[in-house]
């Protein structure tokens, strides 16, 4: 299947530059996936509109602190904190995996896709390390002609946040215009307190991309939902 080609690719990358591949469960707890990335409750982001919750019906038998609900998970970032939470640092791994939001399929979106995050965590990281790994792997990945350029972002796990956009003039459908890609940024302190990492001493790294809208960049495809329909005129092609 494209969408697992793809993931091979990104993922023999990483591989070559010391990267490890961690993986976790689907379903989460709002703790894994909300609370010890530093999101507000208060965030869009856990609202029903845009997370499946798993309805208990147990609850009755199930002491008052532990009655914290259970989701499918939104993005991977939740392997990140299992895997501080289990490791010390030096960590580099990626999370491939699918994830889910309760958006409307279209062109572009689905309640169902695939999502790749990378964790670099040890003494003295900075925003130069993080743009150094993500240039080669842009360049490794979409070849040595593209480029790519930071944006001011925010994410409440990140600070400071960016969006990353790339240029490749041999790909078509690109060229020179600038194409978002991923989002990033360095680890903020209260990540680091959620897993008792000391961070006056570790510093560190995120980034995360959609494994979906790299296939239709590296394929030239312009609807997410052909990977979903199981067409073999479409999957041959590949």
């Amino acid at each position: 299947h494209p969408l697992t080609q793809v993931r091979r690719e990104i993922v023999s990358i990483f591989r070559k530059i010391g990267f490890t591949v961690a993986e976790g469960s689907e379903v989460e707890t709002e703790w894994y996936c909300f609370d010890a990335l530093n999101t507000p409750a208060d965030h869009p982001a856990r609202d029903q509109q845009d997370t499946y919750y798993v309805p208990r019906t147990d609850w009755a038998h199930i002491p008052t602190h532990a009655k914290e609900r259970f989701l499918l998970r939104t993005h991977t970032s939740s392997v990140q904190i299992r895997t501080m939470l289990k490791e010390q640092p030096p960590l580099r791994i990626i999370s491939p995996g699918r994830c889910f939001r309760r958006d409307t399929a279209d062109a572009t979106h689905s309640a169902n896709f695939h999502q790749l995050e990378g964790l670099y965590v040890d003494e003295q990281v900075t925003v130069a390390d993080l743009k150094a790994v993500l240039d080669h792997f842009i360049k490794e990945l979409l070849g040595s002609d593209a480029k790519i350029r930071f944006r001011p972002h925010f994410f409440p796990y990140t600070e400071p946040s960016f969006e990353v956009d790339f240029s490749s003039a041999h790909l078509s459908k690109v060229g020179s215009k600038w194409v978002e890609i991923m989002g990033c940024g360095m680890i903020d302190p209260e990540v680091f307190s959620s897993v008792d990492y000391d961070a006056e001493r570790w510093s560190g790294f995120a980034f995360g991309m959609g494994i979906e809208r790299i296939a239709m960049i590296l394929h030239g495809v312009d609807d997410i939902r052909y990977f979903y329909q199981n067409a073999l005129r479409f999957l041959v092609q590949f």
